[in-house]
Order: C-alpha cells, then sequence, then structure tokens
C-alpha cells in the first residue's frame, strides 16, 4: 500500500486545517487507518485513528474535541481535520495503514503500522 498525505501548511493559533491521505496499491477497506505527527527532536506521536468499517474512532488526549478523523472507503483517502490549532500542534504529520481482520477494530500504537506516507508539514503560528 502506497500511501500520499497532501494538505498541510501554515495557519495562525485558532484557526483550521485539513489533511488528507490518499492509497494506492491494495484493497483501501482492509486497513485501519492511523494519523501520527513527529516534530523536530521528538519521537512519533499517535494522533488519531479510524477503524476499517463502522467509524469507529480514536484520539490523543491532546487532540480530543479538536481533531477529526474520517475515511471515504470508496474514494480510498483518510482526513484529519484539525480545528482551534495550537503552536504545539505543529509537526509532520504522516498517514499510516495496517491490516487488520476486524472491522471494528482500532489501533493506536505506531510500531504496529506497517504503511507510511511521507508526511505534511503542519505549522501553527502563535
Amino acid at each position: 500500500v502506497q500511501l500520499q498525505a497532501s494538505g498541510g501548511g501554515l495557519v495562525q493559533t485558532g484557526g483550521s486545517l485539513s489533511v488528507s491521505c490518499a492509497a494506492s496499491g491494495g484493497t483501501f477497506s482492509n486497513y485501519v487507518m492511523g494519523w501520527f505527527r513527529q516534530a523536530p527532536g521528538k519521537e512519533r506521536e499517535f494522533v488519531a485513528a479510524i477503524s476499517r468499517s463502522y467509524g469507529i474512532t480514536r484520539y490523543a488526549e491532546s487532540v480530543k474535541g479538536r481533531f477529526t478523523i474520517s475515511r471515504d472507503n470508496s474514494k480510498n483517502t483518510v482526513n484529519l481535520q484539525m480545528n482551534s490549532l495550537k503552536p504545539e500542534d505543529t509537526a509532520v504529520y504522516l498517514c499510516a495503514a495496517v491490516f487488520m481482520s476486524s472491522l471494528r477494530s482500532v489501533q493506536t500504537e505506531k510500531e504496529w503500522y506497517r504503511y507510511w506516507g511521507q508526511g505534511t508539514q503542519v505549522t501553527v503560528s502563535s
């Protein structure tokens, strides 16, 4: 599975931004999808994930209530809508995929994800 993230950019504190990830080369609906982020000098951290079906989601505490993950299996895309952005949200955002047999399972641990996109930069200015 190949993943291509897009949509990052520069936004002011309190603003909104949406990043998207397009998948190819596999059956998209077979994969749990996740968003992670990595800031300079920091470890890659979990942001959000969504199940294969039924729209079951998980969020990091730091983004809960501000970010929304969604997917469109007909278009092979997963999106992350980010609202009320803060300077500490500044990072490279990466999408990732992992095959899971269950339609309802969600994976939050980066070590389980097998496929990764190249990332897109999100910068929030204060």
